[in-house]
C-alpha cells in the first residue's frame, strides 16, 4: 500500500505539470510585428506618383480585378474566388502611390491586399404555436436558410505574391521612364499575361475554272419594218415666160384703111347669124 502512493503523487504532479503549462500566457499576434523595412509591400519606380498609379490600375485590370476606387494617388479593386460549394475567398487590393520630394520624377508605391474568406451557413427557422392553456410553444419548422458569412480575414504577406505584382507593374510604366531607369522588361508569359500573337495573312484563294457553259441558240432576228420612203417632192413648174414676138409691130402711120369701102376685099366665107335666144 505505501509503494503504491508515490505512484500516486507523481500522477498528480505531472498532471499538475501540464496545467500548468496550458494556462501559460501566449505570444501575442503583435509580437510579431517587427516593422522593418523588408520591401515586401512597397517599390520605388522613376515616375510620378499619378503615372505609378496608372500602372498599378492597369496592372490590376489585367488580372480580372474590379476597379472600386480609382482616384490619381489610391487605386482599390477586389477579385472573387470560389474554391468550393461552400467556401468562398475575396481579396482586396489596396494601392497609394506617394511622390518622394526629390528633383526627379520618383514616387513609392505601396500594396496591401486583404483576403476574406466566407462560408456556406444554414439557419433554422422556429415557429410560436399558442395554445390557450399551456400558452405560447416554439415548435421548429424544416425552413432554413442559407448564407455566405464572413469566417477569416487575413493580410496577405507572401514576398512572391508582391514580388509578381510590382513585376506586372513595371510593364505598364512608360516606356520612356523604363529606357531612361535601365528597367528590363521580364517576357509577359512570366508575369501570366497571353502573348500578342499576329494573325497571319490569309492565302489568296486559288484560282477555281468555271465551267463552261454551252452556246445557247441566238435568237431568230426579225428582220425590221422598212420604212416607207419619203415621196419624192412633185417637179416645181417651169416659170412661164412670155413669147416674144419677134415680127416687127406696124406703126400706126404704116396702116391707113382703104378709102373707099368697096376696095375692100369680099369676105371669104359667109358669117351665119346667131339664132334668137327666145325662139
Amino acid at each position: 500500500m505505501f509503494k503504491s502512493f508515490p505512484m500516486r503523487v507523481v500522477g498528480l504532479v505531472a498532471v499538475l505539470a501540464v496545467a500548468a503549462g496550458c494556462s501559460s500566457k501566449k505570444a501575442a499576434i503583435y509580437e510579431h510585428e517587427n516593422f522593418d523595412d523588408s520591401g515586401t509591400f512597397s517599390r520605388n519606380y522613376p515616375v510620378t506618383d499619378t503615372q505609378s498609379c496608372e500602372a498599378a490600375r492597369r496592372a490590376l485590370l489585367s488580372q480580372g480585378y474590379i476597379i472600386t476606387s480609382n482616384d490619381p494617388k489610391l487605386v482599390s479593386g477586389h477579385k472573387s474566388f470560389q474554391q468550393t460549394g461552400e467556401n468562398h475567398m475575396e481579396i482586396s487590393f489596396s494601392v497609394v502611390c506617394a511622390d518622394d520630394g526629390s528633383e526627379g520624377h520618383h514616387a513609392t508605391v505601396f500594396a496591401n491586399a486583404l483576403q476574406d474568406r466566407y462560408a456556406l451557413k444554414k439557419t433554422n427557422n422556429s415557429a410560436s404555436l399558442g395554445v390557450g392553456v399551456l400558452g405560447s410553444v416554439s415548435m421548429p419548422i424544416g425552413s432554413s436558410d442559407d448564407s455566405m458569412v464572413k469566417v477569416a480575414s487575413e493580410t496577405v504577406s507572401s514576398a512572391k505574391f508582391y514580388e509578381r505584382f510590382f513585376a506586372l507593374v513595371e510593364l505598364f510604366l512608360p516606356p520612356e521612364a523604363k529606357k531612361a531607369a535601365h528597367i528590363t522588361e521580364k517576357p509577359k508569359t512570366d508575369l501570366g499575361m497571353p502573348e500578342a500573337k499576329v494573325a497571319p495573312a490569309p492565302l489568296a484563294p486559288a484560282p477555281t475554272t468555271a465551267p463552261i457553259a454551252a452556246p445557247t441558240p441566238a435568237a431568230p432576228v426579225e428582220p425590221a419594218p422598212a420604212a416607207s420612203e419619203p415621196l419624192a417632192p412633185p417637179p416645181e413648174a417651169a416659170p412661164i415666160t412670155p413669147v416674144q414676138n419677134t415680127e416687127p409691130v406696124p406703126s400706126v402711120e404704116s396702116i391707113t384703111p382703104p378709102a373707099n369701102p368697096t376696095d375692100m376685099p369680099p369676105p371669104s366665107e359667109p358669117i351665119p347669124a346667131m339664132p334668137a335666144s327666145g325662139q
